[in-house]
């Protein structure tokens, strides 16, 4: 009986660095240089349990390959089995591996007991391991075995999921964690992830290589993220029969907040239009140099994604493609969409972490999670880069939290199993496949809302976040102070993006000078008094923004205006000497301090 074919570093060798995907600029032909010194330590350590963290769109799946195929080649392994947290990731897995010579049932079930003749190993997910753990520790036992966990970090979701993650695959020969994102918004431990205590004292998982966002940035293995916030009058109704209405992106209380941000987001309101419009134009921006370029909007619940898509439909006259869960037809759908040019993929948010389309330029993040860990999956989809010069552009509102995320996306993390003692647990944001389950059921999704009602929502341009700066200082919808932002380039180097912010913010500060009103009589008319009430909502607005770019405190902010400009507090201050500051303060962020 002739011996089982076996993949060797040959086949794997013909694997682009970013497998499935096209290779991103430069790598074409060759492993990228982290995953060939990742490569290289492994097969040096020869570990048994080995966690690459490697931002998503950087190649992990090439990299879990290649050691794959040299352990089947060298015998260490005769098996491999793959986790992963979907249904469509377990095939874009098969399809991958089938590249290299392994081959992968993506189909297997659990009342099958053991994979089909023929095949090196199965494509799971951790639900079916978590429903029958004996079933696969047996399995993994009956071979030499390499396991793979992809996006580990869901073997952590539940304290069930972890022990039946550990009792299956305990008996492999080398288990390989892949994570684009370590950390959790809870303390459960990650099944064969090393802990040790950091200078606090907190328990945080340790990687055994690391590959993150900044540095794969400046590789240009990843699009630099253009993130454009959208705030705007909100108006509702809440469960108590209040009437209540706050401006998106203006500081609050998290309740408000929240509130408002769930006003931004109903789909019968003027914000969703206007911001799904203006992700539109910059989809046909981009598309000029990136032909065939995508959009992807990211909705909190079925409902929701049904009538974003009504909108696109209506604005683009083209249909998008729509993703509801991880049901039968997704993944169809997906490849479907990834191998077209069509325009614009709306996708129920549980559905994020298994999108993966390279073409995806444009984002909309139309929904309401916003824990670190969901906030970095989903903007993942949209920074895998395939040429030089790309970059990705992402829609958000304007919500404090969501503003400190996109400002903190080169920030390395790790799951952390203590919590500091001095943490208040009301700060502790409930772990998002906790939310995202929640949210996806129909039934729950309505019985959420309560008597919750959104009354109005209209939307107004805010800013734009790019590299830990803030650029522009709001505009209305349609308005040359938007128009200037969203007709960015999608093709240039990060330098050239920088230049090109700053330039725009200059023009629109100009505008904005050039348009500042005479100075008033001296008695002040009703008119003043509404003008002077929103040059001070203008200057409080600049100054929140100044703040959060840099730091310093609103108080310390207004103290160096007054000092630079003269004049008493904002509210004794005159319309002069508000226009003053708000012309000094539109000079600092253009660089004249």
């Amino acid at each position: 009986m002739a011996a089982e074919r076996l993949p060797g570093t040959s086949a794997a060798e013909q694997l682009p660095p970013a497998f499935p995907e096209r290779a991103a600029w430069g790598t074409a032909g060759k492993l990228r240089a982290w995953q060939a010194e990742a490569l290289e330590q492994y097969f040096r350590d020869q570990p048994k349990d080995f966690l690459a963290v490697a931002t998503p769109g950087a190649g992990k799946t090439t990299f879990a390959l290649r050691v794959a195929a040299e352990l089947l080649a060298q015998r260490v392994v005769n098996r491999v089995t793959v986790v992963a947290p979907t249904e469509h990731l377990k095939v874009q897995w098969a399809d991958s591996a089938s590249r290299v010579g392994i081959k992968l049932d993506p189909h297997f079930k659990n009342a099958q007991g053991k994979h089909a003749p023929g095949y090196h190993g199965v494509a799971i997910t951790y639900a079916q391991v978590a429903a029958k753990p004996v079933l696969h520790h047996n399995r993994t036992a009956a071979g030499r075995t390499l396991v793979i966990l992809d996006e580990v970090h869901h073997g952590g979701d539940a304290l069930s999921w972890g022990d039946a993650v550990r009792e299956a695959f305990g008996p492999a020969v080398r288990r390989l964690s892949l994570t684009g994102t370590p950390f959790r918004s809870d303390t459960s431990p990650i099944p064969f992830v090393t802990y040790a205590p950091d200078e606090n004292g907190i328990r945080t998982s340790v990687a055994d290589y690391s590959y993150g966002y900044g540095r794969a940035l400046k590789d240009s293995v990843v699009r630099p993220v253009l993130f454009l916030a959208y705030a705007g009058a909100m108006s509702w109704r809440t469960r108590a029969g209040d009437e209540m209405s706050h401006v998106l992106g203006e500081e609050t209380t998290k309740d408000i907040n929240s509130q408002a941000w769930r006003t931004a987001l109903d789909p019968g309101g003027d914000w969703i239009p206007a911001v799904l419009k203006a992700a539109d134009r910059r989809l046909t921006e981009v598309r000029r140099t990136v032909h065939d370029a995508g959009g992807l909007v990211i909705a909190t619940d079925q409902d929701n994604a049904r009538a974003y898509a009504k909108v696109l439909r209506e604005l683009t006259g083209e249909a998008p493609t729509v993703v509801l869960s991880d049901e039968a037809g997704a993944s169809a759908r997906i490849e479907e969409f990834q191998n077209s040019t069509d325009r614009w993929m709306v996708a129920v948010r549980m559905v994020s972490e298994g999108v993966d389309v390279p073409r995806l330029c444009v984002g909309v993040y139309a929904t309401s999670s916003a824990t670190p860990l969901f906030f970095a999956q989903a903007i993942g989809r949209f920074v895998r880069a395939r040429k030089r010069g790309e970059t990705a552009s992402v829609f958000l509102p304007s919500v404090p939290i969501l503003l400190a995320l996109a400002n903190t996306m080169e920030v390395e993390r790790d799951h952390a199993l203590d919590r500091p003692k001095n943490e208040d647990e009301n700060d502790v944001v409930v772990f998002d496949d906790q939310a995202m389950e929640q949210a996806n059921r129909e039934e729950g999704a309505s019985d959420q809302l309560g008597s919750f009602e959104a009354l109005g929502a209209e939307a107004l341009f805010d800013r734009v976040l790019f590299d830990g700066g803030e650029f522009g200082t709001g505009g209305a919808i349609g308005s040359e102070d938007e128009l200037d932002f969203i007709g960015i380039p999608g093709l240039l180097e990060p330098d050239q993006v920088h230049e090109l912010l700053r330039t725009q913010q200059a023009r629109q500060a100009k505008r904005k000078t050039d348009a500042v009103p005479p100075a008033p009589e001296p008695e002040i008319s009703e008119l003043d008094h509404r003008a002077m009430k929103e040059e001070r909502n203008q200057l409080q607005s600049l100054v929140g923004a100044w703040s959060r770019r840099t730091g310093t405190p609103h108080a310390t902010v207004h103290v160096e205006l007054r000092k630079a400009c003269g004049g008493p507090a904002v509210a004794q201050a005159t319309q002069v000497q508000i226009q003053a500051r708000i012309k000094k303060l539109q000079g600092w962020f253009v660089g004249k301090k």
